[in-house]
């Protein structure tokens, strides 16, 4: 009979060594063992410890509101260092999360890593290898070059390093070896065998398992029920009782930050396509809709957070569901990706990948066309999502931007061309500008490279941004106008509304009226390839 690996989260609180190096397993609310982070900072708020911890999540823990997920162990004295692929963000309105804090006061020692290259680290300390070679990265924030993935001055270790091989320019992460790895998912049995029927992405919680048991490390699955040993079919099993040394039951845990159990997110049922709801009526679906345009039937297009989000939704409208198929980083392939606290998972999703199967996929460029968001783009084409000086806790850091982005054949950044006070109106299929934003968009240099464009040009990606009044692409002569939105003039409300010159194509055109109106627009998609 098997023992049970059952015991309380205060007692796996009690498992972590000072100074331990812990990975945790989470997307923000997705996944996130949140009673054991929790268990794990009340320890310390009562005994001091454990003291000076390396904490790695290669996708954020917690959410805006830090009730739960990293703000738990944010802790001067308890974090050490803490190295991310995203951060909990959160609008300027509101106080920042305790981590924010801690990074602008140089409480922590801060890193923003890319969230594939963080999973492949695990893989690679794992089997004994000694870390990721790379050209994901190169020429942004990640580049020794530019910041090194350093977040503040607290960070002072080089963790990346800039080397040749083989003729070519690499970058070198060396890897990590992980002394406790907290997990999370559905069902545990005794034996501390883990499936993750109720679960929204397997993310990355086997290769984290799997390097810390190579370093003679600890696991602690966290799961929200406890069967006996045996009775989770094998094929259910995704991270064996080899793995797990300890199982924390926790029957309230969530599945995303606000839904406790939604079972089109599970794959368990079928959400109707009706029952979505429809994208509000504004320039925010204005610009998605464009966005839409540069689709082709057949495709597999990476989706990201912001604007881009919405795109589904336009095709849901359009009655296009099925036109492409949706890959998102946390994992599903398929299905409609949610959108809010939702956004990471995918309802009706067709198959559910690791995450670290799916970066890989990213990576070596095997999908056909990204869908993504812009903070500020510069006249070179580079592209900032991952960090702005004045309001840093809005930002969430690059998360998988940087993976997506390194291969991608196809990129259409979607956003406004300013931002600060910006009023629009959409009347009789034209747009309206009632007050410009103050804030220029696309500045002479970003504060963040999280995309080059110097290496998309060497790369021969194709680059397109669209915004609410015109439509850019990146060419050999630099960012250039093809487009400009039914009422519009080019002077006034385009170039003299950016703070670098733009080239304007002889060709210039005025953008579908059609997009601009709120009824469907009859959307037809060209074939792939065209």
């Amino acid at each position: 009979m098997a023992v049970s690996k059952h015991i309380s989260a205060e007692a796996a609180a009690r498992l972590i060594p000072d100074g331990a190096t812990v990975t945790v397993s989470s997307s923000s609310g997705l996944g996130c063992p949140d009673a054991v982070l929790r268990a794990i900072g009340e320890r310390f708020e009562a005994e001091g410890g454990p003291r000076d911890l390396t904490s790695i999540h290669p996708i954020a823990a917690g959410d805006m509101y830090g009730i739960l997920g990293v703000d738990h162990i944010a802790r001067p004295g308890l974090l050490k260092r803490i190295v991310a692929g995203s951060y909990p963000s959160g609008p300027s309105s509101m106080e920042p999360p305790r981590i924010w804090r801690m990074i602008d006061a140089d409480e922590v020692e801060a890193y923003n890593l890319p969230s594939g290259v963080l999973y492949h680290l695990h893989a690679d300390a794992a089997a004994g290898r000694p870390g990721v070679l790379t050209e994901v990265g190169l020429d942004t924030f990640v580049d020794p070059r530019r910041q090194g993935g350093k977040m503040n001055a607290a960070a002072t270790e080089d963790l990346v390093e800039l080397v040749e091989f083989d003729g070519r320019q690499w970058l070198y992460l060396r890897a990590i070896p992980i002394d406790v790895a907290i997990i999370r998912g559905t069902t545990a049995d005794e034996a501390g065998n883990l499936s993750f029927e109720h679960e929204g992405a397997y993310l990355g919680a086997l290769d984290q398992a799997l390097a810390a048991r190579a370093n003679g490390g600890t696991v602690i699955a966290q799961a929200k029920r406890l069967t006996t040993a045996g009775s989770i079919p094998p094929h259910a099993v995704r991270v064996p009782s080899t793995l797990v040394d300890f199982v924390v039951v926790d029957p309230e845990q969530m599945q995303t930050t606000q839904t406790r159990h939604d079972p089109a997110i599970s794959g368990e049922v079928r959400q109707p396509l009706d029952s979505f709801e429809p994208v509000p009526w504004g320039t925010d679906k204005v610009i998605a809709r464009r966005a839409a345009l540069e689709l082709r039937d057949g495709e597999a297009v990476n989706l990201g957070f912001g604007i881009s989000a919405l795109i589904p939704r336009v095709l849901l409208e359009e009655g296009l569901a099925d036109a492409v198929t949706w890959v998102i980083e946390q994992g599903a392939v398929g299905g409609v990706p949610l959108l809010g606290f939702g956004f990471g998972c995918a309802a009706n999703a067709q198959a559910y990948m690791p995450s670290p199967a799916q970066f890989t996929y990213f990576q070596g460029g095997g999908f056909d066309r990204t869908m993504l968001s812009f903070l500020q783009v510069d006249a070179g084409g580079n592209v900032n999502v991952s960090r702005l000086a004045a309001k840093p806790h809005v930002t969430a850091g690059a998360g998988g931007f940087v993976d997506i982005t390194a291969r991608a054949r196809r990129l259409v950044f979607s956003g406004y061309l300013t931002a600060g006070g910006l009023d629009l109106s959409l009347v009789d299929g034209k747009l309206v500008i009632n007050r410009d934003g103050k804030v220029a968009k696309f500045v002479p240099e970003v504060e963040h490279v999280t995309f080059s464009g110097r290496m998309a040009r060497e790369r021969g990606q194709d680059v397109t941004f669209v915004t609410e009044r015109c439509v850019l692409r990146l060419e050999p002569a630099g960012l250039t106008v093809t487009e400009i939105a039914p009422g519009v003039d080019l002077e006034r409300d385009v170039l003299a509304q950016v703070a670098i010159p733009l080239a304007v194509s002889p060709a210039l055109r005025t953008m579908e009226e059609g997009l601009f109106r709120p009824e469907p627009m009859g959307l037809v998609l060209a074939e792939k390839g065209c």
